[in-house]
Formats: structure tokens, sequence, C-alpha cells
């Protein structure tokens, strides 16, 4: 007995070694693989590739501002900071500077986007966000305000963001049902509304038991005022907006 309380106590030694060694083990070889962020504020983007060749991170350039402070092309932030650790192959993302403000801010109020955004970057400078906005004093696809504004100083970032007019704002009606009322009082419904009266056809009438339904015959003319509607082309509930055509079908 006593023998196998020694064996048994061994196994458990030995276990708990092992134990330790595949944590230590995995403790270095995580350890290991981690180097610690170097500063690069200050360099240039060639000077901080190279300073990253041996620890195997990378550097990516994710904004450029204007700066009287900092010479053209340095760097002027980084994330992570210095000093951080970090596993090979971790991408440094840095803010670079574009010197000071050189190029003027143009005035691109008026324009077209279109027309805008060729301005923005023939002057060497990028669209930032463009809005839309309903606006029935400015035609649709019209810039009608900027931001940075024309000849403005001291701006930060070489993007221009605008706000274009999207023209008058359409509008829209909930479509009621118009089955089984006359097609002339819906007429003068769908005139009032600012809405049209499409395609009209008559309904054939109702086969006989069995037989197929004959496909609805176009009218030249518009049937009459009385006639009832059966169907229309825009189900009730749904939206439509102003100008546009409702088909019918009648008896």
């Amino acid at each position: 007995m006593r023998q196998f309380f020694r064996m048994l106590l061994l196994a458990l030694v030995l276990l708990t070694v092992a134990l330790i060694s595949a944590v230590t083990a995995m403790q270095f070889a995580i350890h290991g693989r981690e180097v610690a962020i170097p500063k690069l504020v200050g360099m240039s983007l060639p000077e901080a590739e190279r300073a990253l060749t041996d620890s195997g991170l990378q550097v990516v350039v994710e904004r450029q501002f204007y700066s009287s402070d900092i010479a053209e092309g340095r760097i002027m932030t980084q994330v992570p900071v210095p000093g951080v650790k970090v596993r090979r192959g971790w991408a440094i993302r840095v803010a670079q500077s574009l010197g000071p403000q050189r190029v003027p801010i143009p005035d691109v109020t008026n324009e077209s986007q279109r027309v805008a955004e060729l301005t923005v970057r023939r002057r060497g400078l990028e669209i930032g966000s463009v809005a839309q906005l309903n606006l029935s004093e400015a035609p649709a696809g019209q810039v009608v305000s900027q931001s940075p504004p024309a000849n403005a100083s001291r701006v930060s970032l070489p993007k221009i963001n605008l706000l274009v007019s999207d023209g008058a704002e359409t509008e829209a009606y909930v479509m009621p049902s118009f089955i089984g009322q006359p097609l002339g009082r819906v007429t003068l419904a769908l005139q009032e509304a600012g809405l049209k009266v499409g395609k009209v056809t008559v309904a054939p009438p109702a086969p006989p038991e069995g037989q197929p339904s004959p496909a609805p015959a176009e009218t030249t003319a518009q049937p009459g005022a009385a006639s009832m509607i059966v169907s229309q082309s825009v189900a009730p509930g749904r939206k439509i907006t102003a100008g546009s055509a409702v088909d019918f079908e009648v008896r």
C-alpha cells in the first residue's frame, strides 16, 4: 500500500512539473513574439519604416494634417504610443504633417457637385463628406455650402466638405383604396392630389365556370365616368409621389 502511495505521489509531482514547464514555455513563446513600440513622432516615413525593420512592425499613414510647427512629411502623432508592447506584425497608425497650408481654399458654392469635386481635386485637395438636403430654392445637384469656407486660413485638413441640394422635396401620399368607386370621382380626386390617371382597361365579364379568363381589353377612349373600378396598379397603403400615374381596371 505504501508503495502505491509513493508511486501516486511521484506521478503527481511529475505532472505538476510538466504543467509548470508547459505554462512557462507558453508564456515565453507569447512574450517572445512581443516587441515594444518605438517613438516615431518627428521621423519621416522612410525613417520610421527603417526603425521598424527589425521589430516586424508596420507603419500606416492614416491621416495628414497641415502644421506650421512640424516640417512637411514628419510624423505628428502615433497609435499605439511608444513603450506599449504588441505582437510582431502590428500596424502603427500615424498622422503625417503636410507642412503649412499653401493651397487656398476655392469657392465652389453654387457650382454643380461634379464641377466642385473637379475644382477641389485640381487644387490638390480632397473631398470630405458630402451631405444632401432638400431645398426648394436651389436646383438638385448644386453645392449650397462648404466647409471650410472659401479662402479660409489655418485649416487643419486638406479636405472640403460639401452640402448639396437635393431639390425640392417631392410630396408623397399614402394610396387609398378606390375599388368600387366610379372612375369620374377618382379622376378628380387624383388630379386634386397632383396625381394622374394612367392606363384604363375594361375588365372582361366573368367566364363560365371552368373556363380561363380572357385578357383585359385596352380601350383607346376613356370609359365613362360611371365605370366602377375593380382593381388599381398601386396597392392601398403604398406610398406614391406627386406626378405619378395610377392604372385602373373598370367594369
